[in-house]
């Protein structure tokens, strides 16, 4: 399978159409065709539904498809990295944000300065839980990544973010808990909640809530704030998080209450351990080391 087929079947999954396809690639039709035969013969599996109108994706297509992104975006961030001159910094640097303080505070603070150091550093920015950054880490598709403990740290190498993330839940300022500085367990037994997908996190919380884990009602699962925001704003429920999630999302219809007995959760910086990193990401995380001692 070489990297301009996969260019070729990319094209084709975005304009649903061989003849535009090969438009676009300045070719002809019949040999892009040919070419999207061969990779299903070479897949063993049909790729295309082929209609009269458009064609579209099976779901060997899509996987595929999402493959080829990730696989091109490698090697154009490769090609980039050899080619920086020897005297520059040069390329970008991916890095993967949880929703959290050192996200919101600490990450723009070393961008900035880190920027004026080395003016021709780009920066790719991906939002998403501890479990979806370890994995495109080890896939090559992130360099560094801030996530939320608890997380299994065996496969990384690690510094120590200055930030602990209060738990609580984020609610309607009109529910009649949003006067509470403070919530317990017992507050939250008669209420629709909203809670995390990270099996390690849900451990976590089940230990705070004790007995009361299995009598809370839970309505919704989310692995990233962003969408329980406005279900919390409605009072369809009130959403498990940490503190600085709610900052990244904050509107005037919801508040943030911590949790009673306080639940607190580090933050790390973290790369793949026992891999050669290009000279770009090792200046970025000397920097995060000089930024932490200043």
């Amino acid at each position: 399978m070489e990297l301009r087929t996969l260019e070729y079947f990319l094209m084709v999954a975005r304009e649903e159409n061989i003849t535009k396809a090969a438009e676009m690639l300045h070719m002809t039709q019949p040999t892009l065709s040919r070419a999207m035969m061969q990779l299903e013969k070479e897949i063993g599996k049909p790729l295309f539904f082929r209609g009269k109108r458009k064609i579209t994706l099976t779901d060997e297509g899509m996987l595929l498809r999402r493959r080829a992104e990730d696989i091109l975006s490698l090697v154009s961030k490769t090609e980039s990295e050899l080619r920086k001159e020897d005297h520059e910094l040069i390329g970008e640097l991916t890095i993967g944000c949880a929703e959290c303080q050192a996200s919101h505070l600490f990450l723009p603070r070393v961008i900035e300065t880190f920027t004026h150091l080395h003016p021709k550093v780009t920066y790719d920015l991906h939002t998403g839980n501890a479990d979806l950054i370890k994995e495109r880490i080890e896939a090559g598709l992130i360099d560094v990544g801030i996530v939320l403990e608890p997380v299994d740290l065996e496969k990384y190498e690690y510094v120590r973010l200055p930030y602990h993330e209060r738990m609580g839940i984020i609610l309607s300022k009109d529910h009649p808990l949003s006067q509470k500085s403070k919530v317990t367990s017992k507050d939250l037994l008669e209420i629709p909640l909203g809670n995390v997908r990270r099996n390690l996190l849900k451990s976590e919380l089940a230990s705070w809530f004790k007995e009361d884990y299995e009598k809370i009602h839970i309505i919704e699962t989310h692995d990233m704030i962003s969408n329980t925001i406005p279900l919390c704003a409605q009072g369809i429920c009130a959403a498990i998080s940490v503190e600085g999630a709610f900052y990244g999302h904050s509107d005037e219809k919801v508040t943030f209450i911590p949790f009673e007995p306080e639940l607190a959760n580090g933050t790390v910086l973290i790369w793949r351990k026992n891999r050669m990193q290009s000279a770009l990401v090792k200046e970025f995380i000397q920097y995060v080391y000089h930024t932490l001692d200043e």
